[in-house]
């Protein structure tokens, strides 16, 4: 059977799994008072938004790890076990330490009343201790340390491979995480990400356990915003956002395709970037902004857009970016 076929089957399984999940999952965390607290540093209308479920980022990493293991291992029994497959697996348990961080942050912060969770110290210690797990295993797996670079070809960077990854993939995870601001954003901007990512491992033939990772990620994205859709019934937390940034990264290094994801991921990156320069220039003028809010979701909204108008133009950018970048790898 075709690629297509397991694809389209994972994800369909996976979308299930989300959606169903969260039918139980939502009352389940409201019974526990697992409330999100909305901070002050945010716009003043998202108080209304106080004690919506949090941690619902549990259905979809339930509906796209179940999927993807089941579909992996059954197109491994009729085409064979190989390479790709154990590159899959050590990256889908990549995502999984990286929401496992995620979960303890949620957990602090509705449990032990701590608003702001894991200190940034903390987390970021955890998650550089994740990725060099991860890069290692991948090693061990047979991953090399070379990129695809358009119209370069492949480059090898040795030993640097390493100490670039690290910072690039905590880097792209904690995007995620930042861009998680508003009613269906992020996951929104991931089913994009994911699909398109789907779409250039489908080009590569050797990769179909890759494939069949990415449809089980977009559907559970799309699973996750039956729930999460504005007005939002419930967010998916640290839990969530963490394990989505340490999957579309498995994803993308499972085909040596990193650069590719700094393009088809790039809404990510504007989101973390207008921090970092919002941050940068309120030290050095003492007090001045670039933008009314931080991360860039927030300026917009500030400046008079609503959530649902955010999450259409974040996701119409995604797709131009995934275009520009699957056409890339067609004609690079």
């Amino acid at each position: 059977m075709a690629v297509g076929f397991w694809a389209f089957a994972t994800a369909v399984v996976s979308f299930v799994i989300t959606a169903v999940t969260g039918r139980y999952l939502i009352p389940f965390l409201h019974k526990l008072n697992f409330g999100q607290t909305i901070l002050d540093i945010g716009p003043n209308w998202h108080k209304k938004k106080q004690g919506t479920p949090t941690m619902g980022g549990i259905m979809f990493i339930i509906g796209i790890t179940v999927s993807t293991i089941v579909a992996v291992l059954l197109h491994a029994i009729v085409h064979g076990f190989g390479t790709t497959e154990r590159l899959v697996f050590v990256g889908l348990f990549f995502a999984l330490m990286n929401g496992g961080i995620g979960f303890v942050d949620d957990y602090v912060k509705v449990v032990k009343k701590r608003n702001l969770g894991l200190t940034a110290k903390q987390k970021l210690a955890l998650q550089f201790l994740s990725a060099i797990l991860y890069l290692l295993l991948m090693r061990v797996c047979g991953d090399d340390t070379t990129i695809a670079i358009p119209f370069l070809g492949v480059v090898d960077l040795h030993f640097f491979y390493y100490i670039i990854m690290a910072v690039v993939m905590v880097g792209m995870v904690n995007a995620v995480n930042l861009t998680d601001g508003i009613d269906g954003l992020v996951g929104s901007i991931t089913f994009f990400v994911a699909l398109f990512l789907m779409m250039i491992a489908n080009v590569f033939m050797m990769f179909d356990a890759v494939v069949i990772f990415a449809a089980a990620a977009a559907g559970g994205c799309l699973g996750f915003l039956v729930w999460n859709f504005h007005p939002a019934k419930c967010f998916m937390g640290d839990t969530g956002s963490l394990f989505l940034g340490g999957l579309v990264c498995a994803i993308a290094v499972a085909m040596d395709m990193q650069l590719i994801l700094l393009l088809v991921g790039l809404m990510y990156l504007i989101e973390m970037f207008s921090v970092v320069l919002q941050v940068s220039y309120f030290k050095l003028t003492h007090g001045k902004r670039i933008f009314k809010m931080s991360p860039i979701h927030h300026h917009f909204e500030m400046s008079g857009w609503s959530e649902m108008k955010i999450v259409f133009v974040f996701s119409g950018m995604t797709v131009l970016f995934g275009v520009i970048a699957l056409l890339l790898v067609i004609f690079g």
